[in-house]
């Protein structure tokens, strides 16, 4: 496979150091197409970690809601992200380790993000970040 085709974003992904240490046992566990693991080693080699507290209300993570764009097809979606163990399709919520969790994940409002998704090779522009509120 020729990675060097895989581009990573200029700025650095943006991750708490709880989900960069989720990411990282996800990749151990060889649950990506090569092309998404060769993509998220990248990605994690320049990830920025920062506390909780300390990530930006912009930033993709867990327990948040993201509006994401595909650029080829103009379609929007619409994702609650949240940890994988409160994932249910019931409650309209999306594990942050599905494939569009785990391509989004650390990234900004406003990005372009390219990952390989069933269909093959996607782009996504996050449009909204907004964090989930809990009653």
């Amino acid at each position: 496979m020729n990675t060097e085709s895989i581009k990573i974003n200029d700025t650095p992904i943006i991750l708490s150091t709880g989900i960069y240490d989720l990411l990282k046992d996800h990749l151990r566990r060889r649950k990506l197409s090569r092309y998404n693991e060769a993509k998220l080693e990248l990605e994690l080699k320049h990830a920025k970690q920062v506390l909780r507290n300390d990530l930006p209300a912009d930033v993709v993570t867990v327990d948040t809601h993201v509006k994401v764009k595909e650029i080829e097809s103009g379609k929007e979606f619409a994702y609650k992200l949240v940890a994988p163990a409160k994932a249910r399709r019931k409650n309209n919520t999306l594990s942050i380790l599905s494939p569009i969790g785990v391509a989004i994940l650390g990234y900004t409002q406003g990005a372009i993000v390219q990952w390989e998704m069933p269909e093959g090779i996607r782009k996504y522009q996050i449009e909204e970040v907004t964090k989930l509120s809990f009653n």
